[in-house]
């Protein structure tokens, strides 16, 4: 573990009222559940990433259905409320998830899974038969992100319940499966929509939803059952610095992480003058070094701390954006900013959950996860539309330099409460945490 319980307080005794206990090491469950670092552990991984790379990569392609809706089916809606869809999609997912980090300490998390995969696939074969776009807002939407979280939630916070030697490996391979999921889904769902039409795209993307995800929830099985406890929600942790710091670089973090993503494929095409082919090639380009960042992320945080690794991998994802992408407008600056941005955020996403169990342990860890999930919630909505609307108004649809420096901001913001945290955990500068 990066952060053991003697390290998160050592130099607080006696401990602050507004702090929660250290995590402590959890005993051996004594039922024959396997030990931590145990092969049975890399079985929930593999569960793990099919959920994360279909509940997530679903929605990562929302791009290409926006792009048929617009010019297609829907030329007359606004691309406001056509946008809209996506944004509800990951929103839905996130404020659910404080429903579904409570559920996991109650409910077998692999029903829990099922259910998912059962819902959200249902949720895209209604939407197909959807006409209008405020039913396509209901369906594809909200549904599927509520349904979604199921899957989103076990996927993240089961993987580290099983390890600690090897946590940020074994929850980085985890999430890298969404990255892999975003690849090849947005290809797939392209060619169906070209050759067997929309409507039958979403229908074969909810039955692979189920079949595969179905499948797998027999893998998502947690580790050990939490202590029955009075409130649904422990308001404790809400009180705590660390957690405040916490939700702060997540909020931050996810904010900065979402518009690179976005406006990078538009840049190439608008400033840069490539073809619409660059712009797929800029983002396959961000999430491949994306899936293979998070992977080689896990492996360092294990070796020198996981808060120590998002701390440096968000400050140098800072630097590509405003010290390559900035000032430069030529394609060999743009180009090294997309692939040290893509290696480097993926800290982001897959760090957090290992950060969170190793201060707070992994009893309590979907439930605070599900709290967290408010701040990657909030993150997407104060990020890419308000950073299209400065692109429009201060950029008239060409200059990116406003929400360049908006980017820039948040990440360091982000890297400042990283750097808060990791001083109010310990001050020794080489300690591992």
């Amino acid at each position: 573990m990066s952060v053991s319980s003697s390290d998160t307080n050592t130099a607080k005794d006696p401990m602050p009222e507004n702090q929660l206990p250290a995590a402590e090491p959890l005993p051996d469950p004594g039922d024959g559940t396997p030990p931590l670092d145990s092969a049975f552990g890399w079985v929930v991984v593999v569960g793990a990433f099919f959920n994360l790379m279909l509940s997530i990569g679903t929605t990562t392609t929302y791009g290409v259905y926006l792009q048929h809706y617009k010019l297609v089916e829907f030329p007359n809606a606004s691309a406001s409320l056509l946008s809209w869809i996506g944004t509800f999609q990951f929103s839905a997912m996130c404020f659910a998830g404080i429903g579904v980090g409570v559920l996991c300490e109650h409910v077998d998390t692999r029903l829990l899974s099922l259910c998912g995969a059962i819902l959200s696939g249902l949720a895209l074969i209604i939407a197909s038969f959807c006409n209008a776009p405020w039913k396509l807002l209901l369906t594809q939407g909200l549904l599927y992100g509520a349904g979604g979280s199921l899957l989103y939630i076990t996927g993240l916070t089961l993987p580290p319940q099983w390890f600690g030697k090897y946590r940020a490996l074994a929850t980085g391979i985890a999430i890298a499966g969404s990255g892999i999921g975003g690849l090849w889904l947005s290809f797939a769902t392209n060619a169906m929509i070209t050759h067997i039409g929309r409507k039958w795209a979403l229908r074969a993307t909810g039955l692979i939803v189920i079949g595969v995800c179905g499948a797998t929830s027999l893998l998502m099985r947690m580790r050990f059952q939490p202590a029955k406890r009075k409130q649904i929600i422990e308001f404790a942790v809400l009180r705590d610095t660390r957690f405040a710091m916490l939700f702060f670089a997540a909020l931050f973090g996810s904010s900065g992480f979402y518009i690179p993503f976005f406006f990078m494929p538009s840049y190439s095409e608008i400033v840069l003058g490539r073809n619409s082919a660059w712009g797929t090639n800029v983002s396959s380009i961000m999430n491949g070094a994306g899936i293979f960042g998070r992977v080689a992320m896990g492996l360092i945080g294990d070796k020198v701390g996981s808060l120590n690794t998002l701390l440096v991998t968000t400050l140098i994802s800072c630097l590509s954006i405003l010290v390559l992408w900035l000032p430069f407008s030529g394609f060999g600056p743009f180009l090294a900013s997309a692939v040290i941005f893509g290696l480097c955020s993926g800290a982001i996403v897959s760090l957090i959950p290992v950060i969170t169990a190793n201060i707070f342990g992994v009893e309590r860890l979907p439930s605070i996860i599900g709290l967290l999930m408010l701040a990657y919630m909030t993150g997407g909505l104060i990020s890419s539309p308000p950073a299209g609307a400065m692109l429009d108004k201060y950029g008239h649809g060409t200059s990116f330099s406003s929400i360049i420096i908006y980017d820039g901001v948040f990440l360091a913001a982000s890297t400042i409460c990283d750097i808060f945290l990791r001083i109010y955990i310990s001050r020794k500068p080489w300690k591992k945490v």
